[in-house]
């Protein structure tokens, strides 16, 4: 058995995972790795190098050779570059999500995942980590939230940054991102029976962040 811990949260967009998430690496002690900041740098990528997001082979091969990590402070590295700030914009959301779908962008993704794991105990958000890229993680969490309250923090967290944002816009592609990310036929989003779930509507980020660390020491028997 593995020295080192995988907590895996998954769940649909806005459900509070990378917040959550960070919080409970930092809690821990744990390496932070928000896998969905990963395919965003994919999609990125691609749109800087004119690449179609529909050209899967071209997609797949980017994938394969970009250098995407983790700066200390949490950052998202692409190619060395600092990009956390780009892959936040409105429109790299549906973008990743197009990316997502090929089972070669997938599968490069995974390989480096499971690569940053093998060398620390990480807390690992996405879509997939506990069904596919850690089935055997210790810890297994599945974040949730009614529609309109994912879209209605999504718009919240833009306008913070100063993005203006359509709450009817952002809640109908959020419901559209739902049902490509669940009815995929690789990798699809999907609660897997040993994940605890957790509807986060009612909850504040502090609710959140004490439970599933609740969670974590009843599972790892502290």
């Amino acid at each position: 058995m593995s020295e080192y811990v995988v907590v895996a949260i998954d769940g649909p967009a806005g459900a509070g995972k990378s917040t959550i998430a960070r919080r409970v690496a930092g809690r821990l002690g744990f390496t932070y790795i928000d896998t969905g900041a990963m395919y965003r740098a994919v999609a990125l990528a691609a749109i800087r190098a004119g690449i179609d997001l529909a050209d899967q082979p071209a997609v797949e091969a980017l994938a394969r050779a970009l250098q995407i990590g983790f700066s200390e402070t949490g950052g998202v590295l692409l190619n060395g570059e600092d990009v956390s700030e780009a892959i936040r914009m409105p429109e790299m959301s549906p973008a990743s999500s197009k990316v997502s779908v090929f089972a070669g962008v997938r599968r490069a993704l995974v390989e480096k995942q499971r690569a940053i794991a093998a060398r620390h105990s990480v807390v690992m958000e996405g879509r997939d980590i506990g069904s596919v890229v850690f089935p055997n993680a210790q810890v297994k969490v599945y974040l949730d939230a009614d529609a309109s309250v994912r879209a209605a923090r999504r718009v919240k967290e833009l306008r913070e940054k100063g993005i203006e944002a359509d709450s009817a816009a952002i809640e109908r592609e959020m419901r559209e991102r739902d049902h490509r990310d669940s009815t995929r036929a690789d990798s699809p989003l999907t609660r897997v029976p040993d994940a605890v779930y957790l509807d986060t509507t009612p909850l504040s980020p502090e609710q959140v962040e004490a439970a599933i660390l609740e969670i974590v020491n009843t599972r790892l028997g502290k």
